[in-house]
């Protein structure tokens, strides 16, 4: 019988395992093609759900329904990657893709390691990424089958016999509801961002047809229809912004009530989501009934719009530029 004489990695940490004629022992090194499988089963798959569930919080609407399903799916997945990575090691020996590869991280003495050591050594994995990849692909020329973040954490990875419980089919299966949940979660995020989509579209074309309609009756009055007239304003005008608008209707009647048209000439979508609109309007308009003494004006103002139950509503209106003479008669 051959025994192995594991020399003392304190004494002599880079020595080899000898045998007991002093030849060096044979180390059962995991293959790369093993150690490529067990990386795909064991990262690449939760980091490719993560970046998806990562992209699809980023792009559902802050704080809805959806946004915060898609961040407890993303915590999950994201917390699952890191248990199977650095907790089972530590506490069985395996990961779920290393236990159906059979290989197994050690330390050089063949020892199991621990959770901070793991970390550690996934985070040295950037070595071997940085210079194109080389790190990754040393283990096919060192003879112990080390990466650089292998070498400086001083860990190696053998071959071992399996757990005696097949993994294959769990870990098939838990792929599986991956693919399926990654799937369901693109679906779902692809029908709430053409949802959204379609809901501003439809929102900019009736803000764009209505919104200058709207400030248009909510801005013109005449003496004759004047009780009418204010009261139409009032209801373009949401619950906030009514109280300001009845103020300016109850210092206008104060003094002579003169005819008091606006209209439209330019405007402008500047935001829009879909229940809430601002818009730019270059308006012009007239005041008075004789052409003697009428008076032709422009003015610039911003208007921010809410939609609810169905109409667009006044919030705010803001003068960017108040009323000059000047203009035309339409």
């Amino acid at each position: 019988m051959t025994a192995v004489l594991d020399v003392n990695s304190d004494v002599n940490p880079g020595a080899e395992p000898l045998s007991a004629d002093g030849a060096v022992a044979e180390v059962p090194v995991a293959s790369w093609a093993a150690r490529a499988g067990a990386l795909a089963v064991d990262v690449l798959f939760g980091v490719a759900a993560v970046a998806v569930l990562a992209l699809l919080v980023w792009i559902s609407p802050w704080q809805g329904w959806q946004w915060w399903l898609y961040v407890v799916v993303l915590v999950l997945f994201g917390g699952a990657v890191m248990v199977n990575r650095w907790l089972l090691p530590a506490w069985t020996g395996w990961t779920l893709g290393r236990a159906v590869a059979g290989i197994r991280v050690v330390g050089r003495t063949g020892a199991r390691v621990g959770v901070i050591r793991l970390i550690a050594r996934d985070a040295a994995h950037l070595l071997d990424t940085v210079p194109l990849l080389l790190g990754w692909q040393w283990p096919l020329w060192d003879r112990r089958g080390r990466t650089f973040a292998d070498v400086l954490l001083r860990t190696e990875v053998h071959r071992v016999d399996a757990p005696q419980r097949d993994m294959r089919r769990p870990v098939a299966a838990a792929m599986v509801a991956t693919v399926v949940v990654c799937g369901a979660a693109a679906g779902l995020g692809y029908a709430v961002v053409y949802r959204q989509d379609r809901a501003v579209d439809l929102a900019r074309s009736e803000i764009s047809a209505q919104g200058p309609r709207i400030v248009e009756q909510m801005l013109s009055y005449s003496p004759q229809t004047v009780k009418d007239d204010f009261a139409k304003a009032q209801s373009l005008a949401t619950d906030s912004y009514r109280p300001q608008l009845v103020a300016q209707q109850n210092s206008v009647q104060k003094a002579p009530i003169v005819d008091n048209e606006y209209w439209t000439v330019n405007s402008s979508v500047t935001a829009v989501a879909p229940t809430t609109a601002t818009m730019l309007m270059a308006m012009q308009g007239q005041r008075g009934a004789d052409p003697a003494s009428m008076k032709f004006i422009t003015a610039t103002v911003q208007v921010d719009f809410v939609e609810s139950g169905g109409q667009w509503r006044v919030q705010n209106l803001t003068v960017i530029t108040r009323p000059q003479p000047g203009g035309g008669p339409r």
